[in-house]
């Protein structure tokens, strides 16, 4: 088709101890293959098994990677309310707390 573009895919990962992993992808389909068969890279094969709980889509490679960037930097209170749709939790769970002092 001429008119189809790759999409670039932001993606988060549940790992077997709880703790997540965020990456990106052009073909998260085959990107979560390779972290289900531990081949993936060292953090997610030491952590099997590993589950899809997020993917958000962009046009623009750019885009996509200022998002993963944006969710390597966030809590774990804060991804898990992303991961459950909790979108109005999502200010107050930020790290930067202002207003104090």
């Amino acid at each position: 088709h001429p008119h189809h573009r790759l999409m670039m895919g932001v993606y988060m990962l549940r790992c077997g101890d709880g703790s997540y992993y965020v990456g990106s992808s052009r073909n998260i389909e085959h990107r979560l293959w390779q972290h289900s068969r531990g081949a993936g890279g060292d953090y997610t094969s030491k952590r099997q098994p590993v589950e899809l709980v997020f993917v958000q889509e962009f046009d623009r490679i750019d885009e996509a990677y200022v998002r993963e960037k944006q969710l390597q930097g966030w809590s774990r209170r804060k991804r898990e309310a992303l991961i459950e749709s909790r979108w109005d939790d999502l200010p107050g769970l930020s790290r930067k707390v202002f207003g104090r002092g």
